[in-house]
């Protein structure tokens, strides 16, 4: 194939993954796993690395932020997103990266395991620093939420750590799940296959 077609090709392959990513930001496709209307698991992560594992890094990063642009205009729910939307691109941004610097020359199940629960580490501590540092200040100017419900121990204790350890278990078994049944295709190549 000629480098234009590749090109081409890489392209079209951003696009639809993009795509799919979007769909999956439907609030519909979205779910509670703690049940706080605005902590909802998305499964916008397996697109995004999907095209990280087969087209790269930049790839992977062109899906996440198509996706974050077309979610914000698409689904926005005003405080909600505004808050939340940022927060999410951080923490599947360092999710993705982690787990893809650790097995990006050869992905073995060990490997892909270790990096994901390091990959769920990272993202809870760098959502509880991001709560505290920037959504509950804005909940508790904008929407009005009394300091104490947004408070360590009522709050970021026992919601924000166990929802992002779910979460990032979550993502982990999804994608685990989907590498393995696209790494049988012969229609895809995993890059670290």
């Amino acid at each position: 194939m000629s480098n234009s077609m590749l090109q081409t090709r890489k392209m079209t392959m951003i696009a639809i993954l993009s795509a799919i990513s979007t769909v999956l930001a439907m609030p519909i496709l979205q779910f509670s796993i703690l049940g706080l209307p605005f902590l909802k698991v998305d499964l916008t992560i397996l697109p995004i690395l999907i095209g990280l594992f087969t087209l790269g890094l930049g790839a992977g990063a062109a899906i996440l932020v198509i996706r974050t642009i077309l979610w914000f205009l698409l689904f926005n729910d005003g405080v909600n997103t505004v808050v939340g939307l940022p927060m999410n691109f951080i923490a599947i941004a360092l999710f993705s990266l982690i787990i893809y610097f650790f097995v990006k020359k050869r992905f073995s199940l060990g490997k892909y395991v270790l990096g994901g629960v390091l990959a769920t580490l990272a993202m809870t501590a760098m959502m509880v620093f991001l709560n505290l540092v920037y959504a509950i200040p804005v909940y508790e100017t904008f929407a009005h939420y009394p300091a104490s419900a947004l408070s360590m121990s009522a709050y970021v204790l026992p919601v924000v750590i166990p929802f992002n350890l779910l979460e990032g278990a979550i993502f982990t078994g999804g994608y685990l799940i989907l590498h393995y049944a696209l790494s049988q295709s012969k229609a895809i190549k995993m890059i670290n296959a």
